[in-house]
């Protein structure tokens, strides 16, 4: 747990000098499984993300990408403690996503948040911390 946080600080550490300038927010669609009509943001916002914090969770491709843009709206749009949920067609695979509150690294605005994946009822959580680019894209920075 103190190896996570030394190269969480020290990766945060390492951004100080990246600049954010805007809040630009991508929007399109109405997320599916997302609670509060939630805007879906364009892809390359989600792609971005890489695997996020559902790492190697047995999603299938819908699954991740509803993870994945429930991991972009609670980092770009949630409230800190605010719970964003994502479920499938199914039920049989969920999740939700809490940011916490955002600070500033340098000029680059960061927030750390868990996602918690449901595969059959069984959850598994994550921990990390993003930093939002000036193109308005999140890095992961675990």
């Amino acid at each position: 747990m103190k190896l996570e946080i030394a190269i969480s600080f020290l990766a945060v550490a390492l951004l100080a000098g990246c600049s954010t300038t805007s809040a630009s927010k991508s929007g399109g669609g109405t997320i599916s499984g997302l609670t509060g009509g939630a805007k879906a943001p364009a892809s390359g916002v989600i792609a971005a993300l890489g695997n996020g914090l559902v790492g190697n969770a047995s999603l299938d491709a819908s699954d991740r990408k509803r993870a994945l843009q429930a991991e972009y709206q609670a980092l770009e749009y949630s409230p800190a403690g605010k719970t964003v949920e994502w479920k499938n067609s199914t039920g049989t695979r969920s999740g939700e996503v809490v940011a916490a509150q955002p600070y500033q690294v340098g000029s680059q605005n960061c927030r750390q948040y868990t996602h918690t994946v449901r595969i059959d009822g069984t959850p598994q959580s994550a921990r990390g911390t993003a930093c939002r680019n000036e193109d308005g894209t999140w890095t992961p920075l675990t």
